[in-house]
């Protein structure tokens, strides 16, 4: 029993940590937080379900053409939202990101209605039993996709010679543009990746459940921003660990306590550590944390 439940907030956390990615790399160079980014993973679940549903596309290339698309969603709103909002009061592009997610939700509705929409799939059906534990097909693809992307977003980040530019930006804008950088493409790289790791997130989320709805960003993207404060915002295994441990703890929560209670004690584990850890598990001041 404990294993079982062990493995379905690993399932969950680590969409929590794909998402949570999305806000940490943004914050982590701009300190700034994108607070539609929920909507882009809604937005890419929605895309991923009309190539699927009605362009009839195989399961891996919604994933590719969706992260694509979000990709490009996420690059038009740094440009159009946040780029021309860069040297204001912190609070104005607070009020923007409210805008783009509002914005994105309508859209939404308007192309894809307010209801709730199943995944015209019937991958993740079977199963596969390893002892006392029981993997579902879908299961097995959130954990080992997921895996990958954050082990493929990590090794980017630390052996590439752009995630060492990504890195000198995320630690000062002008000593990077000093050092010939050029900080625009870094900032809109960050919020193309993150784009595209919540547009996978949402695809699966729309296959584990079964369901799409135009408000299906606002929760997910809660739990992934408390998932990257827990972690440390503006560091990537921080994120990672964060969602992971966000997961597990709300499944455990659910499972042995109540479902009602999942989120309470979500938030109090959240506010335990940051009394311990001000940034977070994994959070360091004043160094480059991505």
């Amino acid at each position: 029993m404990f294993l079982q439940q062990l493995v379905n907030g690993l399932t969950i956390g680590v969409i929590y940590a794909l998402i949570a990615l999305g806000y940490t790399m943004v914050y982590g160079i701009l300190k700034m937080v994108n607070f539609a980014h929920g909507d882009i993973f809604m937005f890419g679940s929605f895309l991923g379900l009309f190539f699927m549903k009605h362009l009839h596309m195989p399961l891996y290339l919604a994933f590719l053409l969706s992260a694509a698309a979000t990709s490009a969603i996420g690059v038009v709103i740094e440009r159009v939202a946040y780029r021309p909002l860069r040297t204001a009061d912190r609070i104005v592009p607070l009020i923007s990101a409210l805008g783009v997610s509002t914005f994105l939700v309508s859209l939404a509705q308007k192309l894809w209605g307010t209801e709730m929409h199943p995944f015209p799939t019937a991958f993740g059906r079977g199963t596969v039993t390893v002892g006392s534990i029981t993997f579902s097909e879908i299961q097995i693809l959130i954990l080992v996709l997921s895996f990958i992307l954050m082990l493929g977003l990590h090794l980017f980040v630390t052996r590439t010679k752009t995630g060492t530019a990504m890195r000198a930006t995320s630690m000062s804008l002008t000593n990077a543009a000093l050092m010939g950088i050029n900080t625009n493409h870094m900032i809109s790289l960050a919020f193309a990746i993150g784009s595209a790791l919540a547009a996978c997130a949402g695809i699966m989320v729309g296959i584990y459940y079964n369901a799409v709805y135009p408000t299906m960003g606002y929760m997910a993207g809660i739990n992934a921003f408390t998932a990257a404060v827990l972690g440390g915002i503006g560091s990537i295994p921080g994120a990672m660990l964060g969602g992971i441990l966000l997961g597990v703890v709300e499944n455990l929560g659910g499972a042995y306590i109540s479902t009602q209670y999942q989120s309470v004690i979500s938030f109090t584990i959240l506010i335990i550590v940051l009394m311990i850890r001000p940034t977070g598990i994994l959070g360091k001041k004043d160094i480059n944390k991505v």
